[in-house]
């Protein structure tokens, strides 16, 4: 098998709408099977998770797989799977929770490249019980985080390290086992926010080495929610404010309410679905997973190639996306016009590429766009050589008006 982007194409039903998406980035489209599992899950007797009535057998079923296919999408533990309303929400969580453990003059290292959901959390939670907030700065000519950029902030008083895997504004990668090996060796914990990785590559919190990890399944074709990754050893040590007589297991504890069983059954679907993309149908679902994501991968970069040549050779359009190693994202400027007004004229075109700063505000400001940003192109696994062609023409279409 290879890479068949019409028979992929050919399972979401939006685009049959005519609209060349390049809106990835904040949320891929939906496909039948995903749609499927969730109005499957709705069809079926459903209650309180239990053992006795089949409502409550299939809540217990739904949350079981969900956990073991997050495990496998992330080579994670199922029992360290938690699920959460978005990944900003386990994020503050888990900043609460940790941060009981912080004295006053305890260090919290951020990063300039990082989506907001990845440092306001560290920094009100630093600031509430009087922690230092160190910055580690990227490049703005190059849009690299080197891990030396993250060592030189490293001290004895470091708790913890949060950084992203792919920064959903620019696209760049950080070298993330190596910036796990410096905070680790400072003795501090390292949390990944890897929502904008999870959609174009393999995300193993194993090799990354990462302690925590979060991602968001709408951002690779699932409902929307978010999910935490974390060995249990590591959840067993933390206490946060939990009901009195919720379960005070492990990851349960960390999860608030009843749990939405149709949502986990999409999410379900949805690693099927990425596992089904691999070239061959052989191995277990996680060697099939990595077997996609480089599908995935090749496929995209290859469209990003022929983007970047049909758009970088317009006048009057600048590029921020630089990093050597870096998702299918790209971010523009012109020269004589607003990126908004490049957004809203694309969207009379049919092609969805939005304009903003996308909650990286810290990032947009040290690229020096303040809260503008620019116009954002993201690339997802469906995109093929016709949209790709639609965008350059629109665009250039827009800096010659």
């Amino acid at each position: 098998m290879t890479y068949d982007v019409n028979a992929l194409r050919a399972q979401f039903p939006a685009l049959a709408a005519g609209i060349a998406h390049f809106d990835g980035p904040g949320g891929t489209q939906t496909p039948t099977p995903v749609i499927e599992a969730i109005a499957g899950a709705l069809r079926s007797p459903l209650s309180i998770r239990g053992a006795v009535a089949p409502g409550e057998i299939n809540a217990e079923r739904i949350v079981g797989d969900f956990r073991c296919a997050m495990a496998d999408l992330l080579n994670a533990d199922p029992a360290g799977i938690v699920f959460g309303r978005s990944a900003t929400q386990l994020t503050y969580d888990l900043a609460r929770t940790l941060a009981a453990q912080w004295t006053a003059g305890d260090e919290v290292i951020v990063s300039r490249l990082d989506h907001d959901a990845n440092i306001r959390p560290w920094i009100q939670a630093a600031e509430r019980v009087g922690a230092v907030v160190r910055w580690a700065e990227f490049d703005p000519a190059t849009g690299e985080l080197p891990p030396e950029a993250v060592g030189a902030l490293l001290t004895p008083r470091t708790r913890l390290v949060a950084v992203t895997g792919a920064s959903n504004l620019i696209g760049t990668r950080p070298d993330l086992p190596a910036i796990a090996s410096l905070v680790h060796e400072a003795g501090a914990l390292l949390h990944v926010d890897a929502v904008h990785l999870a959609a174009h590559a393999h995300v193993d919190v194993l090799d990354l080495g990462a302690d925590f990890t979060v991602c968001s399944p709408y951002k690779f074709f699932g409902p929307h929610h978010g999910v935490l990754a974390a060995d249990p050893a590591l959840l067993a040590t933390m206490r946060p404010d939990k009901l009195a007589p919720s379960s005070d297991a492990v990851p349960e504890r960390f999860e608030l309410g009843t749990l939405p069983y149709e949502a986990l059954a999409g999410t379900t679907a949805a690693v099927d679905f990425i596992a089904d993309l691999a070239p061959t149908r052989q191995g277990s679902r996680q060697d099939r997973l990595r077997a996609a994501y480089t599908a995935i991968e090749t496929h995209e970069n290859a469209l990003r190639e022929t983007a970047e040549a049909g758009l970088y050779a317009l006048d009057g359009v600048k590029t921020y996306s630089r990093a050597a190693n870096r998702t299918p994202t790209l971010l523009l400027t012109f020269r004589d016009h607003p990126a908004q007004n490049a957004y809203h004229h694309l969207a009379t075109l049919d092609i969805h590429a939005p304009a903003g700063s996308f909650y990286a505000l810290e990032a947009s400001h040290h690229l020096g766009l303040d809260n503008t940003g620019g116009l954002r192109v993201g690339l997802s696994p469906y995109n093929n050589t016709e949209d790709v062609e639609r965008l350059v023409a629109g665009v250039a279409e827009f800096v010659k008006g």
